[in-house]
Formats: C-alpha cells, structure tokens, sequence
C-alpha cells in the first residue's frame, strides 16, 4: 500500500497523515468514505451468524427510554424466535468477528491495512431497531464505526470522569459528558481513539460496522510472552538444575537462601535475554486464531497456482522469522521475501511460489493442506 496516496477512505488524506495527526490523538469524521456503500450483509444474514454456536453474538434491550433506563444483556446463540420484533424499539443485536465468517466482510477490513496486521483484530456488525444502542460506553481500543444501513446519531466527548454506572450488566457511564454531535449516513465513517466516550442511537432500525484493533495490555502480554518461553523451555528439556555442594547447615531453615535467589534470577534473566525467545513468543501469540476458529483441512491433490491466505488465518514476519497461525519459521534470502509479501498481501503469485526453494515450497503446501491458505 501507498502510505502518501490520498484516500477516500480516510477523507482525501492519505495513510500516512491520518496516521501523524489522528490515529490515537482525535477524532475523524469521513463524509462518504466509502461512496454508495451497500451492506455485505442484511438483516436476515446477521440473524442466521447470530444462531451458530461458533459465533459470538450479544443481544442488548433497553427496557425503557428514561436517562437511567435498565439495560438487559444476554448472550448467543439465538434462534430467530429468541430475538425481539424488529418494529419494537431500543435493542441491538451484535455479533462479532463477522470477517472470520463472511469474505466480502473480510475484504472490508483488508482496506485498514494501513495499521499493522499485528493491530487488526475484527469487524463487529450491530443491527439496531429504531433507538436501539448500548449507551454511552468508551472503549480501550481504536475504531473505525462504518455506516452500512439507515442512520445513527453519534454523540462524542474527552471523558475525564470514567465512572460507571452500578449494577448494570453493561460498562455505562454514569456522568456522560458529549461534545460533538454527528448523524451517519451509509457511507459516512467515524473514528474514534481509545477512550473517547460515544453514545450511537439509531435514528429507525440501522447497521454498523465496527473495524476494531486490538491493543493488549502490559500484563496480558507479560503473562503471554513469559507461558510461552516457559512452554518453551520445557519442551527443550533443561537438565541446568539447581546445587548447592556449599550450602551450610541453618538454623533458621524457613529463610530462602539467598543462592536459590540468585540462581533463579539468572535463569529468568537468560531466558529474556535470549532475542529469539521473545521474537518467537510475541509472533505466535500475536498470530494465534481465535480460540472459535477452525481451519478446514484439505485431502487430495493440491494443484498449482497462486496462493491466498484464508480469512481465518493471521499471518506476520520480522526481521528473522515468519508467523502464521501461531507457529514461528526461520526464513532468510528469497523465500523470506516471498514469505513476507504473503503476510503483507495475503496473495503470492504463481511466479513467485514457483521461485520458493524446495523446502519453503513444500512447507506452504503443508499449510494449503492444513487450510491455512488456497490454491486460485
């Protein structure tokens, strides 16, 4: 992708100055980001995601209008008959991870590859009746909020005051502080960096996309990365244990000695310090399906081609290893060229699978095989 070609997408401007002045500082308003813009999805499709069980579908009711009206919250699957009329006001139905499950949708979210693939997380369609919404919320994360069907009244404000309201099966905030006023249109986008406050409410029954982007915390990276190096250690079966042919007989024998200390902080240390140990756990964890994913695994002549990533499979590189599904290759000179353009593109061209050395050829088809990718 051209980062410095201006985009519709992001109002005229191009990726790279979206990035500078917007991306996690302010919001954006796009008339007609993406012009004439018709649903991938409709109404009935949403409904039939809703119902399977491999799909995570919430189903959100205000039962009534009033500022500190009572929510419900339940979670899917549903079947149609579980879902309210769709002529009675005020609930919304959202189901997630929509691009896993729908190609147009997928191709949908390939358009914001402008951020890291490490960054991209999903696409999260809400179907709303008339007035339907989930309050006024602020979310940990960046978002694109895409018009697909009807209208939707967004109200946006810098929220200093983060309280929630109590006892309440959704995270509402308890003092809502709007500063901006927008109605989207189909077409019309919004994006919002992590924790501005936003309140949609359709204007007559609507559909939203949601481009999410996933932001991990310190800790849930740090109990990430240090699982895996342990899992890894492990299964490199250390025979480094730890002796103490000086250890003195004590008096006070529930003191820890102060050698243990020591031996355990250099065998943490060793570990983090070892680059490849990190490199590989960070690709992998960043590179993992989700956990409803399932790959559709393929017998039988393969065939010859070009070569394109499944929408389910999440596939990365650095300067040294390639990731895909959450397991880590060594990959140097042309095939890691190829490899890369693979992650970046999704696609490697005939030509460019016939240049891949026997051993990288073969491994790809194992992954073609796996349903990791598919032959065109």
């Amino acid at each position: 992708m051209n980062v410095n070609e201006p985009l519709p997408l992001l109002g005229g401007l191009a990726p790279k100055s979206f990035m500078a002045r917007h991306w996690q500082r302010k919001p954006l308003l796009i008339r007609q980001a993406i012009a004439g813009f018709l649903p991938s999805l409709n109404r009935a499709d949403l409904v039939e995601l809703a119902g399977n069980s491999e799909v995570e579908s919430r189903l959100i009711v205000r039962v009534d209008s009033r500022a500190c009206g009572q929510w419900r919250l339940r979670h899917g699957p549903f079947a149609r008959r579980a879902l309210p009329p769709f002529k009675q006001p005020g609930w919304t139905l959202l189901v997630q991870g929509v691009d896993l499950h729908d190609e147009r949708v997928h191709a949908l979210m390939n358009l914001f590859r402008f951020v890291p693939n490490a960054r991209l997380d999903d696409v999260m369609v809400s179907y709303a009746s008339d007035q339907g919404g989930v309050g006024p919320h602020f979310d940990s994360y960046d978002v694109f909020l895409l018009q697909a069907q009807g209208r939707r009244r967004w109200r946006v404000g810098r929220q200093r005051d983060l309280r929630l309201q109590s006892n309440m099966p959704l995270k509402i905030l308890a003092n809502f502080e709007p500063e901006m006023e927008f109605i989207l249109d189909p077409g019309d986008m919004l994006y919002l960096p992590p924790r501005y406050a936003h309140e949609g409410v359709a204007l007559g029954d609507c559909m939203t996309y949601s481009i999410g982007f996933r932001s991990p915390s310190r800790s849930e990276l740090t109990t990430e990365l240090l699982q895996r190096i342990s899992d890894q250690t492990l299964d490199e079966g250390s025979a480094d244990l730890y002796r103490d042919p000086k250890q003195e007989a004590v008096e006070h024998s529930g003191a820890i000695p102060l050698g243990l200390f020591d031996f355990a902080q250099s065998a943490l240390a060793q570990v983090l310090l070892a680059p490849t140990s990190i490199q590989c756990a960070l690709g992998e964890y960043l590179t993992e399906p989700k956990a409803s994913v399932c790959f559709d695994a393929k017998c039988g002549p393969i065939g010859d081609g070009m070569l394109r990533l499944d929408r389910r499979s999440r596939m990365m590189y650095d300067d040294r290893f390639v990731f895909i599904n959450g397991e880590s290759f060594l990959a140097v000179g042309r095939d890691a060229r190829h490899m890369r353009a693979l992650a970046d593109e999704r696609v490697l061209a005939a030509a460019q699978v016939r240049q891949l050395g026997a051993d990288a050829r073969a491994l790809v088809f194992e992954w073609v095989a796996a349903g990791w990718l598919y032959v065109e």
